[in-house]
């Protein structure tokens, strides 16, 4: 019996040596698999895995804010595009009515005026169309295609007038070139008392110029009469039909 338990012990001995070398076996390259890891780990890229970490999440909440920040300023900043647009408009609107009242000789419109309609093309792009539409008592009319050609040379000219009147204040400098084609006498003489009170009003204003352009004699002679003008400039042809330029006193047309 002792014999019998002695083998037995020396089996199991025997078993428990082979199964420590088997471990021992494998456990080898897993050593060899962990020097490999920590030689890894002590390199920049695992090594300061923590601060790269760090650096990053700042980085990520840092864009974050800016992103909310940035959104917010574009919300601020169209709805001040909107409203500048709305007042410039008002402004505008306010200077047409003003010039038309203080031009037009006639009865069957009251007023004219810039009328903008938003088109939204996409979450982020806005498009803006205009039409001019003139005032008849409580209605308004498309003036497209409703109107004479002297209502339509008179309109041109005073949008115009309250555009430059809007937006060039810093600039001054207004040209309209043969302004009374198409206008009959009565709005002629309305159309110079406007420019001669636009003259009048600008004067003071620093770099004011109006250059008129126009064939018109008489259009200058109702100018020249406001006292506003000193000299003109007239182009005209030479014996070898070469244009000229002769600056001449008011007093010429007196003459």
């Amino acid at each position: 019996c002792v014999s019998r338990q002695h083998e037995e012990e020396e089996s199991k001995l025997a078993e428990l040596k082979s199964e420590r070398s088997r471990e021992q076996g494998a456990q080898k390259p897993l050593e060899e698999q962990i020097l490999e890891y920590s030689k890894q780990l002590e390199e920049d890229q695992y090594g300061k895995a923590e601060e790269l970490h760090r650096n990053k999440m700042i980085e990520m909440r840092t864009t974050q804010l800016l992103s909310k920040d940035l959104k917010l300023y574009e919300e601020a900043l169209d709805q001040a595009i909107v409203k500048f647009h709305s007042m410039k408009m008002d402004e505008i609107n306010q200077n047409i009515r003003d010039l038309w009242r203080s031009t037009y000789r006639g009865q069957d419109i009251e007023y004219i005026e810039i009328r903008s309609e938003v088109e939204e093309r996409s979450e982020r792009r806005r498009s803006y169309n205009y039409r001019v539409v003139m005032m008849r008592g409580d209605a308004d009319v498309n003036m497209r295609g409703r109107c004479s050609a002297g209502q339509k040379v008179l309109a041109s000219l005073i949008i115009r007038l309250a555009l430059a009147e809007a937006f060039c204040l810093d600039c001054g400098i207004l040209a309209l070139d043969e302004p009374t084609t198409n206008l009959d006498r009565e709005n002629i003489e309305s159309l110079a008392d406007a420019l001669v009170e636009i003259i009048r009003t600008r004067s003071q204003q620093r770099h004011f110029q109006l250059l008129i352009i126009t064939h018109d004699e008489d259009f200058v002679q109702l100018l020249v009469r406001s006292g506003c003008i000193q000299h003109f400039y007239r182009i005209s042809k030479n014996q070898d039909q070469n244009s000229k330029i002769t600056k001449q006193s008011t007093a010429f047309l007196s003459v």
